[in-house]
C-alpha cells in the first residue's frame, strides 16, 4: 500500500506500460489479474520500494500481455526538496540499487512512458 504523505501535495506524475520482449519463439504470457503481472515482471523487493515510496499508485492490465502503473510521490516535509528529503529521490534511489544488483526484474522487458493516466 503506497506511503499516505500528501500533506503538502502530490508530484512527478508518471505513468509507464511494461511490455513483454517478444522473442519470436516463446509464447508471451497471459495475465489474469494485475498481482499476477506485477509478479511476473518485478521482483517482490521492487514492488516494496513502489509501496513504500509512491504516494499514489494505480496499476493496470492492458491488452492480457502488457502492465500500466500511474504513480505520483509526495514529500516527507515542507518541500524540502533540496536536501533529498522527498520521494520521489528515494524511489530513484532504491530502483537504482535494485537494478545495479539485477534485483529489479523478474523478465525482461520493454518499457514505455504514457501520457494516458491511470488517475
Amino acid at each position: 500500500m503506497p506511503n499516505a504523505d500528501n500533506t503538502y501535495g502530490t508530484f512527478n506524475k508518471l505513468t509507464k506500460i511494461l511490455s513483454q520482449v517478444d522473442d519470436g519463439s516463446t509464447a508471451l504470457q497471459t495475465f489474469a489479474d494485475v498481482d499476477t503481472a506485477k509478479s511476473w515482471f518485478f521482483t517482490p523487493s521492487a514492488l516494496t520500494v513502489f509501496d513504500e515510496c509512491c504516494t499514489e499508485l494505480q496499476w493496470a492490465v492492458i491488452d492480457n500481455q502488457k502492465l500500466k502503473y500511474t504513480m505520483t510521490f509526495g514529500i516527507k516535509e515542507d518541500r524540502n526538496v533540496e536536501d533529498g528529503n522527498d520521494w520521489a529521490v528515494e524511489y530513484i534511489t532504491r530502483i537504482n540499487n535494485l537494478a545495479s544488483s539485477n534485483t529489479w526484474s523478474n523478465n525482461p522487458t520493454i518499457e514505455t512512458e504514457s501520457s494516458d493516466h491511470l488517475f
